[in-house]
């Protein structure tokens, strides 16, 4: 029996070069045992030499091996180091095995990595830091309880997250410290070592609670989406049960109450519809012309026209679908919800907003109105068509190497007829200019994904259609 000893829980690289030689010598999974650290082994003295090295060649995996095996050895199963080489063991006879979903070794391993994605994305969403003073100066401090061993992994996204806030996160395995400038792992910590309330959980539970709509409580959707595992780590956990109790009430006197009339919108006369007609010579005067547009019906019941903002001699211009309803009302493209998807992925692949140019294919929000609020209609044909020539103008002026098509709409307009997103995505394409382009979905698209796991998946996706971007950036600042 062959014992080997990895150097700490997720020692991805010791394994894998321990795994490689281990092939070499043609050491089949049955003779090898896997362990994290040193230990006294009664039976260490049993250990076998390893056989000769036998000249095979490079060991080839499949690429998506490779990322699962990072994922894997996240997992908290001490058998993972094993599984893992038995994967590999059999991959040399059987390349396609990974497609066979149904394979029972595939289907553990899948299951794996499920479960560590998923608790990357709990961290994500159920960390709660509470500022504190640590000699002296500001500090925000987490506790938080992983199922896995994800903190290394996962300790970078708080790091961009939060870049201009000093902080720890304390877990029962490891604690991470960012200082404003390093990344820095510590000794495993206790609850008691996190701080309690701070000054802004009060704010925060009068909020929780102003927001909380009695009428579409899912109480298990709730303990799907926010396990009760979490409930003693957030400031609004003490709402919960009294809001839940309390829901049945309030939505008896929602209903004895009536319906409410939606707030009157002062609707503009419709004028007939005239071509655009962009004549400026810079973004700011092709703006101004824009405000006056009346090229389709849309201008009428819209705030505003919203126009493209950013570095006029922009690289890349990133081109979205239309305004919704806070840009709309700011008069400014990407500022609502997907537009901080937007800015959250883009720092994700390590892009600066400021050096791009963000617009949109139609420059009016299309709507119905619903109550009170306005509701999202997709642009028809003839209304994109209307407003193309405003975009043309903008990537005239612009001149961007790089135009990004961010769902239908702004696919149809830039290349001026419909394609599919994902048959195209992801690869870089030439317009009838000889300008390329590439397509992708839009921030809203993954803001109505139903699913947390498909949500998390998709938003990867869109990170890496992003990071295809970054390489224009550099050779223009070249």
């Amino acid at each position: 029996m062959h014992r080997i000893a990895l150097a700490h829980q997720t020692d991805f690289a010791g394994w894998r070069r321990q795994a490689r030689d281990l092939l070499s010598r043609r050491v089949p999974p049955h003779a090898v045992t896997w362990s994290v650290g040193s230990s006294d082994d009664l039976f260490a003295d049993m250990e076998t030499s390893l056989p000769p090295v036998v000249d095979d060649g490079p060991v080839s995996v499949p690429r998506g091996f490779v990322a699962l095996a990072e994922t894997l050895v996240q997992h908290c199963d001490p058998e993972r180091f094993s599984w893992l080489y038995s994967m590999l063991w059999r991959l040399r006879q059987e390349p396609r095995l990974l497609e066979v979903s149904v394979d029972p070794d595939v289907a553990r391993l899948e299951a794996m990595a499920k479960a560590v994605r998923r608790d990357i994305h709990k961290m994500r969403a159920f960390v709660r830091f509470r500022q504190t003073l640590l000699d002296g100066e500001e500090w925000y401090v987490a506790w938080f309880e992983p199922e896995h061993h994800i903190v290394e992994a996962n300790a970078p996204f708080f790091m961009r997250r939060f870049t201009s806030m000093r902080w720890s996160i304390l877990t029962p395995d490891v604690s991470a410290h960012w200082d404003g400038s390093e990344l820095i792992f510590g000794p495993a910590a206790s609850r008691l070592d996190a701080p309690g309330d701070d000054a802004l959980e009060e704010l925060w539970r009068g909020y929780y609670a102003s927001i909380f709509n009695p009428a579409r409580l899912k109480i298990g959707a709730m303990r799907a989406e926010m396990p009760v595992k979490y409930w003693r780590n957030l400031p609004e956990a003490t709402l919960i049960r009294p809001l839940i109790e309390e829901a049945q009430r309030r939505v008896n006197e929602m209903v004895r109450s009536g319906t409410t009339e939606p707030n009157a919108r002062p609707q503009r006369p419709h004028q007939p519809s005239v071509p655009a007609r962009p004549k400026g010579g810079t973004l700011d005067a092709v703006r101004l012309d824009a405000a006056d547009c009346r090229a389709c019906p849309l201008w009428a019941p819209a705030t505003q026209t919203v126009f493209g903002e950013g570095n006029a001699k922009a690289p890349v211009m990133f081109v979205g679908e239309q305004p919704g309803d806070q840009e709309d009302l700011e008069g400014h493209p990407f500022v609502g919800p997907a537009g901080r998807m937007f800015d959250k992925a883009l720092e994700e692949a390590g892009i600066s907003r400021d050096r791009a140019y963000v617009t949109n294919a139609v420059k009016h929000f299309k709507f119905v109105p619903r109550g009170k609020r306005r509701i999202h209609q997709k642009p028809a044909t003839p209304e994109i068509r209307a407003c193309r020539p405003w975009l043309e103008r903008e990537i005239e002026l612009v001149k961007p190497r790089l135009v990004v098509a961010m769902g239908a709409t702004a696919v149809q307009s830039v290349f001026g007829k419909a394609m599919p997103i994902g048959k195209n995505r992801g690869q870089i394409l030439e317009l009838d200019s000889g300008m390329q382009a590439l397509i992708t979905v839009h921030p809203s698209f993954l803001l109505r994904l139903p699913d947390e796991e498909a949500k998390l998946a998709e938003y990867g996706n869109f990170v890496g259609d992003l990071r295809l971007t970054a390489a224009f950036f550099g050779a223009r600042a070249a």
